[in-house]
């Protein structure tokens, strides 16, 4: 197995382009590019670029009247009609929407491959974690839903564990209808409560199908507002217990930027420094608790696309591959240059927020008056028992 960590890149998923209004901008992931590349992570792991996934994948999880539907619609957009979730504000047509949504999957069906593989113990691809795809619909700017392709991939080699944690801002309800009946694969979702936000799922009473998968859904929606301390701290009452008992083959993370304090979507206050301190986290729970270390690192959402998410998954790349980039240090000038050049609007001058995120562990106790407590000790009730572990 190679020490070196895999990045998945084209320059063509840049098409995956909504058009000039919409906030999923492809700007976001040149410029994250841009950055991996100042700071001269390419040259420290694997890049490669996956085939686009074909329709017998696709049809992994997607129905094949769904796909049909999606390629109908990429020829002709302007007749696409609103059927299947394509065609509205959040997920109109555009010309090649097939191509560039199945070159995202490839993508991630490809590290999935490589990590199975043993090719590589860690691989990343931040075009992907199109996380809101269901089967049969588009949805939440996702045409094809590339984290469930890339875990039903890995399922269809032979994988009986695959756990799935996702700290995007948004419900991963996706992947959780994906395998809400199959208890080989384990779903784990922080996210901004329900009540506030989109999707309006990923209750704490969200446990699984019946049987076997019961409880194999993990559902943590936090409070509007919630913080560094109370984000960290319900990640970490959460996710470590469960993968240790889940003992998973393959760690597969989400890591929207979406939950960063300037996001213009949601209603987290989450630092780029505690959201870095996530991705260190699953590392180390990857190297810890998952066979070999496997862990495939996806994007996701995020739509402060200058200051925010270039930063945060340029920090995710170099943990990947074995090089972190140091939060104080200042940002190549050229990539600022290029900032400018493609936005017209200055870059951020670090790789850092200024914080210095800490938070209480569980086990200190909690306070039954504070709302971020409530809701996680909600999610322990719901499904810890039902693994065997203490609430």
């Amino acid at each position: 197995m190679s020490g070196r960590g895999l990045l998945m890149w084209d320059e063509a998923l840049t098409g995956y382009d909504f058009g000039d209004s919409h906030p999923m901008d492809p700007v976001r992931l040149a410029l994250t590019m841009g950055l991996v590349r100042a700071y001269g992570l390419d040259k420290v792991m694997d890049v490669r670029a996956a085939k686009p996934a074909g329709d017998s994948t696709l049809r992994l999880v997607h129905r094949e009247d769904y796909v049909a539907a999606v390629k109908a619609a990429s020829v002709q957009p302007r007749a696409a009609e609103q059927a299947y979730g394509l065609g509205t504000m959040d997920d109109p047509a555009f010309t090649g929407m097939h191509e560039a949504s199945a070159l995202i999957a490839g993508q991630s069906v490809g590290a999935a491959e490589a990590v199975w593989r043993s090719d590589v113990a860690h691989a990343v691809n931040f075009a992907g974690g199109l996380h809101h795809a269901m089967p049969g619909s588009a949805a939440g700017f996702c045409i094809y839903n590339d984290a469930s392709l890339a875990i039903a991939r890995l399922l269809e080699l032979g994988a009986q564990r695959i756990a799935y944690v996702d700290v995007d801002v948004h419900h991963g309800d996706g992947v959780q209808a994906a395998f809400w009946d199959d208890p080989r694969v384990l779903t784990i979702s922080l996210h901004e409560h329900p009540q506030t936000l989109f999707p309006g799922t990923g209750w704490a009473s969200e446990t699984g199908g019946a049987g076997a998968a019961e409880g194999t859904a993990v559902n943590l929606p936090l409070p509007a507002g919630t913080g560094d301390e109370g984000w960290l701290r319900a990640f970490h009452a959460v996710v470590p217990e469960l993968l240790a008992e889940f003992r998973p083959q393959v760690l597969v993370t989400q890591h929207g930027a979406d939950t960063h304090f300037e996001d213009p979507l949601a209603h987290l206050a989450v630092s780029l420094d505690a959201q870095r301190a996530v991705q260190e986290s699953c590392h180390e729970l990857a190297h810890e608790y998952v066979d070999g270390g496997r862990w495939i690192a996806l994007g996701g959402g995020g739509y402060a696309v200058v200051d925010v998410v270039p930063r945060s998954w340029t920090h995710l790349v170099g943990i990947v591959a074995h090089a972190p980039v140091e939060p104080e240090s200042l940002i190549p000038s050229e990539w600022r240059d290029e900032v400018y050049a493609r936005t017209r609007q200055p870059g951020p001058r670090r790789m850092t927020d200024g914080r210095a995120p800490v938070w209480r562990e569980w086990g200190a106790g909690y306070d039954p008056a504070d709302r971020l407590d409530q809701a996680v000790l909600a999610t322990r009730k719901a499904v810890f028992p039902l693994r065997g572990l203490l609430p």
